[in-house]
């Protein structure tokens, strides 16, 4: 008898020791699963980052998970419990890597910029500490939006690239790390009106694009979370920047997405925002500002991305006015530094 109940209490210490360790005897929440909702949303919509939570969420609902581990509408499902390690998606952590400034110096090389730009000078260290993931829109086989301008054909995915760049040099000018996830080693940044189409950038840290609209997509998110994961930790952000393509006739301004369950991600779209309509009053006083900030979670990139991520149209390369928006190199200059000032101004804010 007395050798029964040994084993028997053994058996009961084995079950229920590891939870405890593991929840540290917090029960784990519950939350119904809505129409069209993945584990991604709804981590998010209970406040949780999807890096941190992903596998103790798969673990709790491993059985009531369908085919890919998809949700079921109505279904309750178990959500982990935030502990004292997880409780902030945002640290004091400070990352580097090779293209951040040494102590002994405040110059640092990028060929990817460009000869006349690959020297940057550290102006600040504002960004000390925080990681950019920079994504241009389409690239490699598939050139994006298409406008006409005189006999030129004016490609959305070169013009994405070149204000993309403009805005890495900007951030790394002031400490920060920065990944360019859509790469072309010979372009650099160029200051002609007129950008020539190739169709040869590569996926960080130098994977082909594939063809397919998904995989490309699926693609960036996974480099971009893998890198998410190896900065753990980090103040992480991630913006992807693209131009639109509407009729001719329509004039847009600047504009932003955010995921509708990413508190950080609707903070930095609303501080670019904020950014570009001081800037409009000031450098275009005689007319509105009409660019907005708005949820858009069914876009892959700010759907499925670990960071909290802001999606940006820069304007309708199809129409005149805004094409000169993009022929100048001043103005997507100006563009990338009004960016870079939101996004300096959002960092500063979570200090």
């Amino acid at each position: 008898m007395a050798r029964r109940f040994f084993c028997a209490l053994v058996v009961a210490l084995v079950l229920v020791i590891p939870f405890q360790l593991h929840s540290q005897d917090v029960v784990p929440d519950t939350v119904i699963a809505q129409t069209g909702e993945g584990i991604f949303a709804i981590l998010r919509r209970t406040d949780r980052n999807p890096a941190n939570f992903l596998p103790d969420f798969i673990a709790l609902n491993k059985h009531k998970l369908g085919s890919d581990s998809s949700l079921v509408k109505g279904q309750v499902y178990l959500i982990p419990p935030i502990t004292e390690e997880s409780k902030s998606e945002v640290s004091t952590s400070t990352v580097t890597n090779e293209k951040t400034v040494s102590e002994a110096s405040s110059r640092m090389v990028e060929p990817l910029f460009g000869s006349k730009y690959k020297t940057i000078t550290l102006k600040d260290e504002q960004l000390k500490g925080a990681v950019y993931y920079l994504v241009s829109g389409h690239s490699g086989p598939d050139p994006g939006a298409i406008g006409q301008y005189g006999p030129y054909e004016l490609s959305e995915d070169e013009y994405a690239y070149d204000v993309t760049l403009r805005l890495a040099r900007r951030l790394m000018e002031h400490g920060a790390t920065v990944y360019m996830i859509v790469k072309d080693e010979d372009d650099g940044i160029r200051d002609e009106p007129i950008l020539t189409l190739d169709t040869d950038e590569r996926h960080y840290p130098d994977k082909e694009i594939p063809y397919s609209q998904r995989a490309r997509l699926r693609d960036r998110v996974a480099v971009v979370n893998d890198l998410y994961s190896k900065h753990q930790g980090a103040y992480q952000r991630m913006l992807a920047i693209h131009i639109d393509s509407r009729s001719r006739g329509e004039n847009i301004d600047v504009f932003f997405y955010h995921h509708m369950n990413s508190v950080n991600g609707r903070a930095m779209a609303t501080s670019i925002h904020e950014t570009f309509t001081k800037k409009y009053k000031r450098h275009q006083p005689n007319r509105n500002y009409y660019g907005s900030v708005s949820s858009r979670s069914s876009l892959y990139v700010v759907k499925y991305s670990y960071p909290p991520t802001v999606f940006i149209e820069l304007g309708n390369i199809k129409n005149e006015k805004d094409q000169r928006r993009f022929v100048l190199a001043d103005n997507r200059q100006a563009l990338a530094n009004w960016i870079a000032e939101g996004i300096i101004s959002d960092r500063n804010a979570h200090k």
